[in-house]
């Protein structure tokens, strides 16, 4: 694991390459590797001029071993502190060796990673941009506890420490990560970094300085003060009240328990910091919300990055021609994000003036891109350059995909689609990006319906990560690999789900920004509903959100599906949610597009309820906030069931991360699968939840027969049917 190595001039380079992984992590082996290493180093040392630390992966070093984190629960915390506190004190032993210490970062240095770093004396970094060093674990529900928070407070000062690096996961380059005072020098290639850190070695071998930390010098104070210290005494309630901002009331815990141990630690010695960031660090891991959103945030991500949802067998394809089909804001988003990937665009409009509009949005980002120092004009113009704009259907001869992005009406993509397959060839991938309408039905009318499929894209685009690939009844293996292909070769999360109306994420979404117009129409006041929201962890609430996708939108999505609910002989009845959305449509408030909707958008200020509405239907009725968290919560849970039930849905993976980068569902929650299985009490205590809230509001949060034959289970996929990881 751990390669030792001493030169004629006394220097060793320790090289970190664990045979049996592509990356080096904190598991067993690197645990025994390191001990071993530090009893050598110490035993030697009078015969050591110092010690060069690096890597033999393409990455320095990638963190903890998550699967081992996820094995942590209340039952074991003490061996999970007893763990982390063996691990640290060996990088501890490292830092006080009284030799000179260099890490020789020659690749990503992300979590224990950057940890291990910050133990050396002396930091230098390839100046290499791909190359990403920080401290993500606030991303995970953990904090840094292999000594992180401790480190940086003492090396930054508390402030520049907490948001510069730990309170919201930052990663950075290695030219960032010097101008932010963690990596002290930077060279132009790999094979420059060991001859770069025992030259620094060499030169600092008679500087006793050079091999001792500042903060084990007495009288070291931290850059900044303390909260002993009466001008940073006076600031210090700040702290909490811009975290609870930035948090905007979410009961995430992770943030919290980072700002208590860097100001916790700040007041003590280095060993005592220490040890009360390994106490939040170990209650953290724990913890159920560390379990999801490792589980959501890098299990399920990897497994979606790795291929698990593409089918097998079929060889990987690149797209070098892509045609857009409406130059809305929608197309019009796609088209940059294809031209920022190197992918041509043909972005095709009923006029030529309209696809020009289209192109400009591109314009516009690029612009700002320039302008924040992100890109240069010249590499600005090569993207532009990459959309064509046009009328003519002709132009899209030759493209490898064809994406329609025009209004959601079946006669209109119809006609869309003939057009389409006049002019392009049979190896052009068909794709849809609807949001209800099924694909199935769509594909009724094309002439490959085994090359037809749904791309849903969300807006932004540009922003959003998130695409839903919907297979519809026809669609061929060979044309869902090649989607994944395309969504990944834009960079963004591809997720895979069967047809259905609405699919998985608009479905589930509905169901949110219903169970907010009920709340309001039984007599909740707005705001509190709006509060509940966030402070249950949704990054935008209810009504804010049923008016950005418009009333008039959701009654058009209601009437289509009360059409398909009658040709099936059954009944959808009506809600007072939907009675609240039609007054207000009456009354001209169609939503923030409008101008009006369950908010007012004075011009130039930030939007604000219409007082009207609290005046028309507010009745001060109370609901427990847990209440109004859950209903939130279980609405959309219970759609997802619902979703795996009818098949819609197939893995896990694409519920959770669809759930979390699709439509706002609580990232701690890890997921809408991961909420149900991760529930106190697993999917047994999800579903005897559902029927305490059913029995109170009302048959919609009644669990499924299915869902609670389910229960008996603890899963919602069996382990057969999933994807492998």
């Amino acid at each position: 694991m751990i390669r030792y190595e001493r030169d004629d001039e006394g220097i060793v380079t320790l090289t970190m390459d664990d045979p049996d992984a592509g990356a080096n992590t904190m598991n067993a082996a690197y645990k025994a590797a390191m001990g071993e290493t530090v009893d050598r180093l110490e035993a030697e040392r009078d015969d050591i001029t110092g010690v060069v630390l690096t890597s033999g992966k393409k990455t320095f070093f990638a963190g903890g071993n998550l699967a081992d984190l996820q094995q942590v629960t209340p039952e074991n915390v003490g061996e999970s502190f007893t763990e982390v506190e063996a691990i640290k004190a060996q990088l501890r032993r490292l830092e006080q060796l009284g030799k000179p210490v260099v890490a020789a970062i020659n690749g990503a240095a992300l979590g224990g990673g950057l940890e291990i770093a910050l133990a050396c004396h002396h930091r230098i970094a390839v100046d290499d941009d791909k190359v990403k060093l920080g401290l993500p674990e606030v991303t995970l529900g953990l904090l840094p506890g292999g000594g992180g928070v401790t480190r940086l407070v003492r090396m930054l000062g508390i402030a520049d420490a907490l948001m510069g690096w730990l309170l919201q996961g930052q990663q950075r380059t290695p030219k960032d990560a010097q101008a932010n005072g963690v990596v002290d020098e930077l060279v132009a290639s790999r094979e420059e970094l060991v001859p770069a850190a025992k030259a620094w070695i060499l030169a600092h071998k008679d500087d006793e300085s050079a091999a001792t930390k500042p903060w084990d010098v007495k009288g070291y104070r931290i850059p900044g003060g303390t909260p002993s210290n009466p001008a940073f005494a006076a600031n210090l309630p700040a702290f909490p009240a811009n975290l609870r901002k930035q948090l905007k009331g979410s009961p995430v815990k992770s943030p919290r328990s980072i700002l208590s141990a860097a100001v916790e630690g700040a007041q003590v010695d280095f060993d005592t910091a220490s040890r009360i960031e390994s106490r939040y660090f170990a209650e953290l891991a724990a913890g159920r919300e560390s379990t999801a959103m490792i589980q959501a945030f890098f299990f399920d991500l990897q497994s979606i990055s790795s291929g698990a949802l593409r089918p097998a067998g079929i060889e990987r394809s690149t797209v070098a021609k892509v045609g857009i089909l409406g130059a809305g804001m929608m197309g019009a988003g796609i088209a940059y994000s294809a031209a920022m990937s190197g992918i041509e665009v043909i972005l095709k409009d009923v006029s030529v003036e309209g696809a020009h509009k289209g192109k400009s949005y591109s314009e516009k980002l690029l612009a700002k891109r320039v302008g924040r120092g992100k890109s240069d004009q010249a590499k600005a113009d090569e993207v532009l350059a990459r959309i064509t704009p046009t009328a003519d259907y002709a132009d899209l001869a030759g493209c490898d995909v064809v994406i329609e992005a025009v209004f959601e009406d079946y006669d209109l993509k119809k006609q869309v689609f003939a057009e389409v397959e006049a002019v392009v060839g049979p190896q052009t991938l068909l794709c849809s990006n609807t949001s209800t309408l099924p694909i199935t039905s769509l594909q009724g009318f094309s002439s490959r319906p085994e090359d037809f499929i749904g791309l849903h894209f969300f807006s932004p685009v540009d922003k959003m990560q998130l695409v839903e690939i919907i297979r519809g009844e026809k669609t061929s293996d060979e044309a869902t690999a090649r989607a994944i292909d395309i969504v990944q070769q834009i960079r963004k999360i591809p997720i895979v789900v069967a047809d259905g109306r609405g699919f998985y994420t608009s479905r589930v979404f509905g169901t949110l920004i219903d169970e907010g117009a009920r709340l309001v129409a039984e007599g909740v006041d707005p705001q509190v509903i709006e509060r509940a929201a966030t402070s249950a962890g949704f990054p935008a609430p209810p009504l804010a959100m049923l008016d950005e996708v418009s009333l008039t939108l959701t009654q058009h999505i209601r009437g289509e599906a009360r059409k398909a609910a009658e040709a099936e002989g059954t009944d959808l009845p009506t809600n007072p949610g939907e009675e609240l959305i039609d007054t207000l449509v009456g009354l001209g408030r169609k939503g923030r597009a409008a101008g009006a909707g369950l908010y007012d958008y004075p011009e130039g200020s930030p939007k604000v309820l219409w007082p009207e509405l609290r005046e028309r239907w507010t009745k001060g009725t109370e609901v427990p906030q847990r209440d109004l968290h859950d209903r939130y919560l279980f609405r959309m849970a219970l759609e997802t069931a619902a979703c795996f039930e009818s098949g819609v849905l197939k893995d896990t993976q694409s519920a959770n991360v669809g759930g979390i980068f699709g439509i706002g569902f609580p990232p701690h929650t890890g997921g809408p699968a991961t909420f149900m299985t991760n529930y106190k009490g697993g999917l047994s205590g999800f579903v005897a939840r559902a029927n305490e809230l059913a029995d109170t509001y009302g048959a919609r949060f009644r669990p499924s027969a299915w869902l609670t034959e389910r229960a008996a289970t603890g899963t919602l996929v069996d382990a057969a049917k999933a994807p492998a990881a």
